[in-house]
């Protein structure tokens, strides 16, 4: 899940080819329906992105009352109007009112907490927890920011890696050499540094026994002479998420597939290529492409049929974008990783997302 920033922003305004009324503005590559001549080209708004959720004053304020996504109707999630993909909110709300709203774009400034905006957390089902206990050495993943919000996070032409983004949950695995044990944990205790205790019913265990993810990132720790491994994967199949791969995670083909490596060497924690370290120990994400950065072949990718099962059985949810060569990013301000999702993948019907 990618950081919730609630940002002003310079617009660029778009015909709705289906809507005399309605307008497009664009943010990055992200396009919000707004009611015609409510702003133009070079106007500045504040961009409400998806997974936000919204206090009730603002929602009434916006009149979308009833009209979000969740439970309490207060989240905002991608929808089609008129036939076009709406993806976050475009407005100037009152509590803003006088503020320079150009001057706050070119400065980042970040107003989730003045308007009230939190990021919403997803759900953790019950085989997806469990009795957690501290663990400082436990290698974290990181929030991957959407490419259609920072597209700039690549060159036009530079070398990179697409691979399939599966619909399941994260787990993650630290080998750490001189405890000669293996800590296990989820995306959300993991930003916690805390690691779930074993136990046999818990989703990521069952994973990470029935594939023999720590007994690799034992090895392959000892072979790059690492202090720490951390093996990153995607627990995935019917019970898990409404996408199931033809896998089942409540019973022994539960779905597992490694997507990152990081290891310790040094003292220095690094990114490594997943498919070079892991081909033959561990089953990978799907790669779908390799080659030049084109933002249009990212989004051909983001959509169609998944791959993982070799039989289409259902939509893919996107991708993810690295680059040939790890490296910084200044727009991320940490690694250069982003991902793209499929339309299709946002405005489906009766999807799970949980942690």
């Amino acid at each position: 899940m990618s950081t919730l920033r609630v940002t002003a922003e310079v617009l660029t305004v778009h015909e709705h080819p289906n809507a005399d009324a309605l307008e497009l503005a664009q943010v990055g590559l992200y396009r919000a329906v707004v009611a015609k001549g409510a702003y133009r080209t070079g106007d500045a708004a504040v961009y409400i992105p998806e997974q936000a959720v919204l206090p009730p004053g603002l929602i009434e304020e916006l009149g979308l009352t009833g009209r979000l996504a969740g439970g309490e109707a207060d989240r905002v999630k991608a929808v089609r109007l008129r036939g076009e993909l709406s993806q976050g909110i475009v407005c100037r709300p009152t509590a803003l009112a006088g503020l320079d709203l150009a001057h706050a774009a070119a400065e980042g400034t970040d107003f989730a907490e003045l308007l009230g905006i939190t990021k919403w957390v997803p759900p953790v089902p019950p085989t997806m927890n469990g009795e957690v206990e501290p663990a400082a050495a436990l290698l974290p993943w990181v929030d991957i920011e959407n490419i259609q919000r920072y597209p700039d996070i690549f060159a036009p032409g530079e070398p990179v890696v697409l691979t399939e983004k599966l619909h399941g949950s994260a787990c993650l695995l630290t080998y750490v050499a001189d405890e000669g044990r293996a800590y296990v944990s989820s995306k959300g205790f993991g930003a916690k540094s805390l690691a779930l205790k074993e136990d046999p019913r818990n989703l990521y265990w069952r994973a990470v026994r029935g594939h023999g993810v720590a007994e690799v990132a034992a090895r392959l720790c000892d072979r790059l002479g690492a202090t720490r491994v951390g093996v990153f994967g995607e627990v995935y199949g019917a019970g898990v998420q409404d996408l199931a791969y033809g896998a089942d995670g409540r019973r022994e083909t539960l779905g597992y597939a490694a997507f990152d490596v990081s290891a310790e060497i040094d003292g220095t924690v690094r990114w490594l290529d997943a498919a070079e370290l892991l081909a033959g120990e561990l089953p990978l994400v799907p790669r779908l492409y390799a080659g030049p950065y084109d933002i249009d072949r990212v989004r051909e990718f983001a959509s169609g049929r998944e791959t993982v099962s070799g039989r289409a059985l259902h939509l893919r949810e996107g991708v993810v974008v690295r680059p040939a060569v790890e490296r910084y990013s200044a727009v991320t301000g940490g690694r250069a990783i982003a991902k793209a999702v499929s339309p299709a993948y946002l405005t489906r019907k009766g999807g799970t997302e949980y942690e």
